[in-house]
C-alpha cells in the first residue's frame, strides 16, 4: 500500500512511502487484539482494594450475650460479619492483576490493529518536523491544516521530541508518543493514527 506523505501544513509534499504488507496489510486476528488490550488494561489496575475482615476489625472480643438462655444465637464477639460494623466475608485484598501475555502475541496484536487501520484510510504518513518551542497554539494549527480538530489522534514519532509532546499535552483527544511506547490499545483507542516517516521505518522493524 502507498500513502502520501503530508508535511506538517497538511499539503502532499509529493513524495509517496510503501506500508509494508507484513505490518500493514495482514489478516486482522480479532482475538489476540482482545487479549493485548485486556492485558494492558489489567496492568493500569493498582490493586490496592482492602476491606477488613474479621480477624482485622477493632472491637471489643467481650462475649455479648450468655451461651444459653438467651432464646437467639449464640455470639462472642460484636467483630461477627453480621453485626453492623462488623468484619466483611471474603472481601477484596491486594492483589496484582497481571497476566502472562507472550510477545509474540503482543506483536501479533498491533499488526492486527495497523492492518485494520490501514484497510479503513484511517492512517496517515507525516513528514519529520518540530516546533521551535512547545506551544499548543502550534498543535492545534498542525491538527486544523489536517481537518482532525475535535478528533481522536494518536501521533507517533520516531524519537521523544518534547517540544511536540509538550505542545499536545493539554489538548483533549490528542495524544503524542514515541515508537517504543506504542500499545494496542492506544492504537484502537485513536480514530486517526498519524505517522512520522522516521517512525514509520522504526515499527516496521520493530513488528518485523
Amino acid at each position: 500500500m502507498n500513502l502520501s506523505v503530508l508535511s506538517k501544513d497538511g499539503k502532499d509534499t509529493g513524495r509517496t512511502v510503501t506500508l509494508a504488507d507484513s505490518v500493514f496489510g495482514i489478516e486482522p486476528n480479532q482475538h489476540v487484539v482482545y487479549l493485548d488490550v485486556k492485558h494492558y488494561l489489567a496492568n493500569q489496575r493498582q490493586g490496592t482494594h482492602k476491606a477488613k475482615q474479621r480477624a482485622e476489625i477493632n472491637r471489643s472480643t467481650k462475649k455479648i450475650v450468655r451461651q444459653k438462655g438467651s432464646g437467639g444465637a449464640r455470639h462472642g464477639s460484636t467483630k461477627a460479619p453480621i453485626f453492623v460494623g462488623g468484619g466483611r466475608v471474603f472481601g477484596p485484598v491486594p492483589r496484582d492483576y497481571d497476566f502472562k501475555l507472550n510477545k509474540k502475541i503482543k506483536v501479533l496484536a498491533r499488526k492486527s490493529v495497523l492492518s485494520s487501520r490501514a484497510a479503513e484510510s484511517n492512517i496517515s504518513i507525516i513528514e519529520n518536523f518540530t516546533f521551535e518551542a512547545p506551544k499548543t497554539k502550534s498543535y492545534l494549527s498542525f491538527l486544523n491544516a489536517l481537518s482532525l480538530t475535535g478528533t481522536k489522534t494518536l501521533f507517533i514519532i520516531g524519537d521523544y521530541d518534547s517540544n511536540i509532546y509538550l505542545s499536545a499535552r493539554n489538548i483533549p483527544k490528542a495524544k503524542v508518543i514515541s515508537v517504543d511506547e506504542v500499545s494496542t490499545y492506544d492504537l484502537i483507542n485513536a480514530d486517526k493514527v498519524l505517522i512520522s516517516e522516521s517512525a514509520l521505518s522504526k515499527i516496521e522493524t520493530i513488528l518485523n
